[in-house]
């Protein structure tokens, strides 16, 4: 199996601002995004993931976000054993994104 496609905080965020985001999934729990999301993510906790892929652009590259980018490099896997290609881990997750806005 090859290793997860990752992305640096600091690129997504370039990405965004240049207007070129690609699909955003944050995989974490409700109380967690409750507490904040990178803007124009979509919300899919990672235990209903499976019951939603087909919200999800197979053809669109997707990056999935957690807290620390353990579960959103589950998800990763998950998606690419179910036949998705243009899967991207966040590295770090909503840890690092946080860090990198200072």
């Amino acid at each position: 199996m090859n290793p997860i496609a990752q992305i640096e905080p600091s690129e997504l965020r370039e990405r965004i601002e240049q207007g070129n985001a690609p699909l955003m999934i944050d995989v974490r729990e409700p109380e967690e995004v409750a507490q904040g999301m990178i803007p124009g993510a979509v919300h899919i906790p990672l235990g209903q993931l499976a019951g939603r892929l087909d919200e999800i652009d197979q053809d669109r590259e997707t990056v999935f976000i957690c807290r620390s980018g353990y579960r959103s490099e589950r998800a990763c896997e998950y998606l690419e054993q179910s036949g998705f290609d243009n899967v991207v881990n966040m590295t770090g997750g909503m840890i690092a994104w946080y860090e990198d806005e200072e």
